[in-house]
């Protein structure tokens, strides 16, 4: 334990330097910050998708950084600091875990969640959805919304229902396609989309890794494509999609 606090008061220390002798590090703002702490956030789930335990180390300093960056701009004008931080987290935590630190009794992971949403409204928020931030991306947003209200109960009864849903949401989306009504085949797809991420949940599938690790794919196949026609001297331009797919099935046949 007391290397840990010790780390992490070098940390603070180190904070506190850069806040007073560093040009860049004073003139950060909050807002100024925010930018950056997203697309850190996005670095790390690289690393986490790409297994690579070494960089989620990297990335995960690199957050706690933006967290104590944070906590020192506003300890500078007295609004909190980063023990006000620690402390109302410690608190939540407290609350939000009765089954731990107090004598409330749960069967599972799945009645724990329940209970969780149960407290969050107690402390204030009159929707299950309200801790949805209105800036996730639309595929996590989607499936955040689902797990949100699941817990409350609105779920299927059995997740095998799904594909119904789905099929009957491609068909509406294939009926306006047919009529060429482009404001309702989008809303049509966005409906078709949110079964999908749907069926993901149920079957304890992420829909953003899962889709990341298609792009990541993809991507290398499509590199080892564009190479191997480089070396044969020919561009992509020139060929056919046959000729394309020859190709590409090496690719797959590598993965």
């Amino acid at each position: 334990m007391n290397d840990k606090l010790k780390a992490f008061e070098r940390l603070l220390t180190i904070m506190d330097e850069l806040r007073e002798k560093c040009p860049w590090d004073k003139k950060q703002t909050i807002e100024s910050l925010m930018h950056l702490t997203i697309e850190e956030t996005y670095e790390l789930v690289d690393a986490i998708i790409d297994d690579s335990k070494t960089d989620i180390k990297k990335e995960l300093g690199d957050i706690l950084l933006h967290i104590v960056f944070y906590a020192k701009i506003a300890s500078e004008t007295n609004e909190f600091n980063i023990a006000d931080v620690i402390n109302s987290l410690c608190e939540k935590l407290i609350f939000r875990h009765p089954h731990v630190f107090g004598d409330v009794k749960v069967k599972d992971d799945e009645e724990v969640k329940t209970n969780w949403e149960n407290l969050k409204i107690k402390e204030g928020n009159k929707s299950v959805l309200a801790g949805v931030p209105k800036s996730l991306p639309s595929l996590v947003k989607a499936h955040r919304i689902q797990d949100k209200v699941r817990s409350v109960g609105f779920d299927w009864d059995e997740r095998s229902q799904i594909w119904e849903k789905i099929k009957e949401e491609l068909l509406e989306f294939e009926v306006e396609i047919e009529n060429q009504d482009h404001e309702k085949m989008e809303a049509e797809f966005g409906d078709l989309l949110f079964s999908m991420v749907n069926a993901a949940r149920l079957y304890d599938i992420d829909p953003e890794i899962a889709l990341e690790r298609t792009n990541k794919k993809f991507i290398k196949r499509f590199k080892y494509l564009e190479e191997n026609t480089m070396k044969k001297g020919q561009s992509l331009q020139s060929m056919t999609l046959d000729e394309m797919n020859v190709i590409w099935e090496e690719a797959k046949k590598r993965d």
